[in-house]
């Protein structure tokens, strides 16, 4: 799951690509060995998500116009998150098929980075005067356990409710709707489930088929929310909370959202596509009401979106996810997002940067930013008039900020990620009860990571 109303010519213009024709991240130093004067460049492309392709194959043509002789090989992976991950990992175990530049997940930056795939960037981005326009907590996304920095942020995004109006009204739910409690999502979703027995209330996904998108489209809202709020790791101690209370806590919310049916039939929400559902089919024709999805929505309904939908902006609402019993701060949300970053066994790393550069200057990383539906982490970016006025929830997602919380920066967490969605999956499928799910959960984490770097909750 990659994770505002139409935009207007005028605002595609103002920041189309044909105005990207003359950005310049300034000239390369050439290879490092005077040999091969080319470059290879992997990333994720599907039906659903063409911006960052958009965005390359500019800087692509840029950067050869301006640097003759030297070529950029784009090999664009038409896969899942799961599946792009999983063949850039065997690729960047390969010396010989080592992309030089590649799409690096935020979550992955720390496991790659100790297992030695990343170049060190700190003193390629001491010379590049933009990267003082990054956001600092966007800069430690792409920042490994000893500070060293090795991706640069595409942007970041926020994890909110998105909720249908019309649905919501139908029901006798005031709008717009802001839930206090996890209880009050309850209540909402049986009040459409009274009133529209054929409409799902609340959809938030569940299981190992959605992969990443259950935890941070999910079960990380609840477990973040919970009365202790400490999530899945004690940043003091540097180790990993077991026996938590919030995690069963968690995992009870879920068992009831679907065995009350209030949320996807189970195997609807185990199909790894079914988010293409829930933007293409459940909201846009009013037969879902609401789900748990990131700030990057709007880039599937907007004018030329996957599932273009010119109303949306007037039919949906945003929420931030309630605390367990609405406690302090009163929201949870979830943040990552995405980078670029180069091979440690690259050939051309001056010309890996630099290509880099391009890809990522302002004017490629404000329409990025718009056409992805990102929250902007370059300054001149987010103080861009186009980029304020390209989506009408831009104010809402951006809310999200000050409750948000972001994945363990744990070269363990991939691992303990699954864990997490296995122990999802088993309890909406009623494998297991909550408590019994937590235990295999506990009992994972400490194969994972050894008794030494555990602590109970």
């Amino acid at each position: 799951m990659k994770a505002r109303s139409t935009l207007a010519a005028a605002t595609i213009a103002a920041v189309g690509m044909a105005g990207l024709a003359g950005c310049s991240g300034g000239a390369p130093s050439g290879s490092d060995d005077g040999a091969d004067e080319s470059i290879t460049v992997m990333y994720s492309k599907t039906d659903s998500f063409t911006a960052l392709d958009t965005v390359l194959t500019k800087a692509k043509e840029d950067f050869e116009k301006d640097n003759p002789g030297v070529t950029v090989k784009l090999e664009p992976v038409t896969a899942s998150d799961d599946d792009y991950k999983t063949k850039l990992q065997l690729a960047l175990g390969s010396g010989d098929s080592a992309p030089d530049v590649f799409y690096e997940d935020t979550f992955t930056v720390r496991s790659d980075a100790e297992a030695g795939y990343l170049l060190d960037l700190d003193d390629h981005l001491a010379d590049w005067a933009d990267w003082k326009l990054f956001d600092d907590n966007a800069k430690l996304a792409g920042a490994g356990a000893d500070g060293t920095v090795y991706a640069i942020p595409l942007g970041t995004d926020t994890r909110v409710i998105w909720y249908n109006k019309t649905v919501l009204e139908a029901a006798g739910v005031d709008v717009p709707w802001q839930p206090e409690t996890w209880q009050d999502i309850l209540d909402a979703a049986a009040q459409i489930k009274t009133s529209s027995p054929d409409v799902v209330p609340f959809n938030m996904y569940a299981g190992t088929g959605t992969g990443e998108g259950t935890v941070m489209q999910s079960f990380y809202e609840l477990l973040y929310g919970t009365g202790d709020g400490k999530g899945l790791f004690d940043d003091e101690s540097g180790k990993w909370i077991v026996e938590s209370q919030g995690f069963v806590d968690s995992l009870e919310f879920l068992e009831s959202l679907y065995a009350d049916g209030y949320a996807l039939p189970v195997d609807q929400a185990l199909d790894p596509n079914i988010w293409k559902a829930v933007f293409g089919e459940y909201l846009p024709q009013g037969r879902m009401g609401g789900t748990v999805e990131g700030s990057y929505t709007p880039s599937f309904w907007i004018e030329g979106g996957s599932y273009a939908w010119p109303e949306y902006a007037d039919d949906m609402g945003v929420a931030l996810f309630p605390t367990q019993n609405g406690e302090e701060p009163g929201g949870v949300s979830m943040s990552g997002g995405w980078t670029l970053a180069a091979s440690a066994k690259t050939k051309n790393a001056d010309l890996a940067f630099e290509y880099m550069t391009y890809a990522l200057n302002k004017e490629n990383a404000l329409w990025y930013a718009i056409n992805n539906a990102q929250i902007a982490v370059r300054s001149d970016v987010a103080d861009e008039p186009s980029y304020q006025a390209a989506n009408p929830f831009v104010a809402d997602v951006t809310a999200a900020v000050p409750v948000t919380h972001f994945r363990p920066a744990d070269s363990d967490y991939p691992q303990i990620s699954v864990a997490v969605q296995e122990a999802t999956e088993a309890v909406i499928t009623g494998q297991k009860s909550a408590k019994d799910a937590a235990a295999d959960y506990d009992a994972a984490v400490r194969r994972i990571v050894g008794d030494d770097k555990v602590t109970t909750g």
